[in-house]
């Protein structure tokens, strides 16, 4: 169960933030609507939400989820692959010591987003992706096993980060599509298939037994409903124009 969120008010910047949508540009007081209702939602789930204010100097700032991995025992501040986010960790690393007492980085020629790490009870998922290298991933499954959890490699082949595609919904349950619907680290788990036509809805988050899915995908609605599962939708359109979605606007812990 989590009872802590943090997230970061998206700046007007955000219109010059890192995408390959190709949807346009995003309208930042549409975006600055969905952001309160995404913290709305995570508030009726439980968790103490911590909004931490703009940033201009970093469009993309507001996907926060990047910038740092927390898990039970310690945060792990990252090196985002996108070289115009490096310097978001310094701020981040700040606001973690209120809440941490070990914090451990990632250090050069390591490259990490968090956007490519999905935890799954005491062992981390880590997607290799043009954001997250070989030497980040093997940095982060160190820090891991220095706290008594563990961690593994998967290779992605055409999602930008392992949570574009995948997202574990507790219970054994795995929401998924394209290229993870095959991967033989998943095997084990119970698939709930999102259609390619909908595959952005499986960048959806459990939240103390609820699941937030993105709004608008009817299809990948019921799949998750079916599986017992109590949703609630939110909008997050602005924020997918720069390649974001549900997970990326927090960091839950």
């Amino acid at each position: 169960m989590f009872k802590r969120a943090i997230v970061r008010t998206p700046g007007k910047s955000m219109i010059n933030g890192l995408t390959t949508a190709e949807l346009g540009l995003p309208n930042y007081e549409n975006a600055l609507a969905q952001h309160a209702e995404y913290i709305k939602a995570l508030k009726d789930c439980g968790l103490e939400v911590l909004v931490l204010g703009e940033d201009e100097r970093y469009p993309d700032s507001t996907f926060i989820e990047d910038v740092a991995l927390l898990t039970r025992d310690c945060a792990i501040i990252t090196n985002p692959g996108a070289p115009s986010r490096r310097g978001e960790t310094t701020e981040i690393k700040k606001v973690l010591r209120d809440y941490y007492t070990h914090i451990e980085e990632i250090r050069e020629p390591g490259t990490v987003e968090a956007g490519d790490i999905m935890m799954v009870g005491s062992h981390f998922y880590i997607g290799l992706s043009e954001r997250t290298n070989e030497s980040g991933a093997q940095q982060v499954i160190e820090f891991l096993e220095k706290y008594g959890m563990s961690g593994s490699v998967i290779r992605l082949e055409k999602v930008l980060h392992l949570k574009t595609g995948v997202a574990y919904l507790e219970h054994n349950n795995l929401a998924a599509f394209g290229e993870f619907l095959s991967k033989k680290e998943f095997y084990k788990f119970h698939i709930l298939e999102i259609g390619e036509d909908e595959s952005y809805a499986a960048n959806c988050i459990w939240v103390n037994n609820r699941v937030l899915i993105p709004q608008g995908y009817p299809k990948a609605r019921e799949t998750i409903k079916s599986a017992g599962y109590m949703i609630k939708e939110v909008d997050v359109s602005e924020f997918r124009k720069l390649d974001g979605g549900l997970s990326c606007l927090s960091l839950r812990f």
